[in-house]
């Protein structure tokens, strides 16, 4: 494992190399693998990918992102129009599925409330919301309702662990409690750690994964 100060080089490196990202007001920081990322940036899409861009680097174990966000001046926009645009965005990823979610706009910070059947149109929802111009911030409040008998849950997850290439199953094990999931085990990067967890949530049937694993380069 690098030191604090190799992971901080690597982290400023990886920042500038984000093409959907300007890291001129980006301030890193590094303590025993955790980085802090304080400053500021232009879009809540910003500040998603910044944190994103961390996780990528090796050496990194936690991530405390800071950022905050600031609208250009002139580029601010009232909560409807915001709303109005957000319903569409998800419209748009999720056709079939988009009026069971609600969106709520209050200072350029939108929650989403409702039910999904599928993860990934949780997830879809969110990443519609947060390429839409003038929000600040995303809380995610769409719950699950799962679809799948929770027997099969827990041999779906292993069966996808023995498929990855980016996980090591063997250093893996998988707890199910219905339909919530307990991650354990240690892996090499934080991003083989973010694919275990999407792969978990990726299968049907799924409300909750709790990822304890640890990060051990």
């Amino acid at each position: 494992m690098g030191s604090d100060s190799d992971v901080k080089r690597d982290v400023e490196f990886e920042l500038r190399w984000t093409p959907a990202l300007d890291p001129t007001d980006i301030g890193v920081a590094v303590k025993d693998g955790v980085v802090t990322l304080t400053g500021f940036v232009r879009s809540y899409l910003e500040k998603f990918e910044a944190e994103k861009a961390v996780k990528r680097v090796s050496g990194v174990v936690g991530v405390a992102n800071d950022l905050e966000v600031r609208i250009p001046s002139g580029e601010e926009r009232p909560d409807p129009e915001i709303a109005r645009d957000a319903v569409a965005a998800i419209k748009g990823w999720l056709p079939l599925s988009w009026e069971s979610i609600k969106v709520t706009v209050k200072s350029a910070w939108v929650t989403l409330e409702g039910t999904a059947e599928w993860n990934y149109q949780r997830e879809s929802a969110e990443k519609a919301v947060r390429q839409v111009r003038g929000v600040k911030g995303v809380t995610n409040l769409i719950t699950l309702k799962p679809q799948v008998a929770p027997s099969e849950i827990k041999q779906k997850i292993e069966q996808a662990f023995r498929r990855s290439a980016e996980v090591d199953a063997n250093r893996i094990t998988v707890e199910a409690n219905g339909s919530e999931i307990v991650l354990k085990g240690t892996v090499r990067s934080w991003a083989e750690r973010q694919e275990a967890e999407r792969a978990a949530w990726a299968a049907p049937g799924v409300t909750k994964v709790e990822n304890r694993i640890v990060i051990s380069p």
